[in-house]
């Protein structure tokens, strides 16, 4: 349905709407339909169609259980950037796991040494850094990102900055540097 001005402009659509609206729907639909997929056949130990344990019932029913998730969702009108982030589901994400697991494992590395090593001391601190992510999305990863590194914990976020209690003053500078904080708006497209 369009609406014109006596002078022959449209001023609205609604089909234009809907199809903008519906497009969006699909990508997340389709996406978080992967995503589920996805998970059903990791936990339920179901390997590719040529392995041992493929079984054509147990593929089924996943996309089934799969489908009437996603149909729940939509009746309820959940779906949404944030029950499907399609803006973190790209390539960049592959390249900042590994980089957050090789971060984990230096913490780790570090926290572990103070533990079994008395001498080393701790100093523990608040700090505040700017988050610079553009949605609550990739505010929300940094902030986990920080806190599932040991040794740093996200105590608040807020709009613009989040409060970190760092284990040591090294950790709080780690987090300082902005590197993680550019990792995560780059994982979100705004860089």
């Amino acid at each position: 349905m369009t609406s014109r001005a006596p002078w022959g402009h449209v001023i609205f659509s609604v089909d234009a709407q809907c199809e903008a609206h519906w497009q969006a729907d699909m990508r997340h639909i389709i996406t978080l339909y992967l995503l589920l997929l996805g998970a059903w056949t990791l936990w339920s130990g179901l390997s590719w169609p040529w392995g041992d344990h493929f079984k054509p019932l147990l593929a089924i029913m996943g996309m089934v259980s799969s489908g009437l998730v996603i149909y729940i969702a939509w009746r309820m009108e959940i779906i949404d950037s944030e029950g499907a982030p399609l803006q973190l589901t790209t390539f960049r994400t592959l390249a900042y796991i590994p980089w957050l697991a090789w971060e984990i494992v230096k913490a780790n590395i570090d926290v572990a040494r103070r533990i079994l090593s008395p001498r080393m001391l701790i100093s523990p601190n608040m700090i505040v850094v700017p988050a610079s992510q553009s949605s609550e999305i990739g505010r929300v990863v940094y902030a986990n990102s920080i806190t599932l590194t040991p040794g740093t914990v996200s105590v608040s976020v807020d709009e613009t900055t989040i409060t970190v209690h760092a284990l040591t003053q090294q950790a709080g500078e780690g987090v300082e540097t902005g590197e993680m904080d550019g990792r995560v708006t780059h994982l979100e497209g705004c860089r």
